[in-house]
């Protein structure tokens, strides 16, 4: 299969819509739509359904949407492999969540000055996963948020970020100037993977809060609302499925979409900014990374 249809297909899968798509492509909307035409009749199967509420995904599509990610992240990590032999080193950093994004000009600018013949490639990670593909051998550092297990694991805390409740806009939560977690409770809640590092996952359930009210076990009274892999399903788990959840702070300005408002949490401890790397990892660049970001964020 060509690599740039499936590209283009996992675009309109995510933000469910295919002008946003285009928009976050570069391009216009009706070669998009043409494109997915094809790989549609490539596959002899129906892969989105439009409707009055946006793209969603037929079965066929849902699978394909697993097995692109996965098909071009390994053509990206072998086009990155052999694109560095014989050329400068590339320090590949994963970031998750939006952490310390802010800090990236600042920090590129103390790095190019103590390794300009290296270069930075930022990759950003499932919000699935807290080590921002570390542990998988996929990037060298990554710039995330506690807390996960952190074993083998050497950290820089680089400070806190408070936190939002993210409700759609025509909620009556979205008129209070602060809200607490446990007002929260009777909606939906945005979540993710079960297979995602517990204190991650507890931590963006609301868990920090106290534990959740009513009979049972912790995962009976665990709120219901749609399992999320990326920021863009979060707000369209918002605008179309009336879900709540939190987010960093940061998104009020880096995720401003129609339908969706955010509230400051009053009551929920913040979210911890780290750079992580692997324990005795060898690259001199690592370490002068770090130092590189400490510094902007000290500055």
């Amino acid at each position: 299969m060509d690599l740039r249809r499936l590209r283009y297909f996992v675009a309109v899968a995510e933000e469910r819509h295919f002008g946003r798509a285009a928009a976050r492509l570069h391009m216009s909307q009706p070669p998009l739509s043409q494109r997915i035409r094809e790989l549609e009749r490539e596959l002899d199967c129906r892969l989105l359904e439009r409707s009055a509420q946006g793209v969603l995904l037929t079965e066929a599509g849902a699978v394909l949407l697993a097995e692109a990610r996965e098909l071009l992240a390994a053509a990206d990590r072998t086009r990155e492999r052999v694109s560095r032999t014989g050329r400068r080193r590339t320090l590949r950093v994963g970031t998750v969540a939006g952490a310390g994004l802010e800090l990236g000009p600042r920090a590129a600018e103390h790095f190019r000055r103590t390794h300009p013949e290296a270069e930075v490639r930022l990759c950003e990670s499932e919000l699935s996963d807290p080590t921002a593909g570390l542990r998988a051998g996929r990037v060298d550092i990554a710039l995330t948020r506690l807390p996960f297990d952190t074993a083998d694991l050497s950290l820089q805390p680089l400070g806190e970020e408070p936190l939002v409740a993210a409700v759609p806009a025509g909620d009556p939560l979205a008129e209070h100037a602060e809200l607490r977690v446990g007002s929260l409770r009777a909606r939906p809640w945005i979540r993710l993977p079960e297979t995602a590092d517990p204190d991650w996952r507890g931590y963006w359930l609301g868990a920090a809060a106290g534990p959740l009210p009513g009979p049972g076990s912790a995962a009976d009274r665990e709120p219901s609302g749609p399992v999320v892999r990326s920021v863009a399903e979060c707000l369209h788990a918002v605008v179309w499925q009336g879900a709540v959840g939190i987010l960093p702070a940061g998104a009020t300005h880096r995720h401003v979409t129609e339908g969706v408002a955010y509230v400051p949490l009053a009551d929920y401890p913040p979210s911890r900014v780290v750079l992580a790397w692997r324990e005795g990892a060898a690259d001199p660049a690592v370490p002068a990374f770090v130092a590189a970001v400490v510094a902007a964020a000290t500055h």
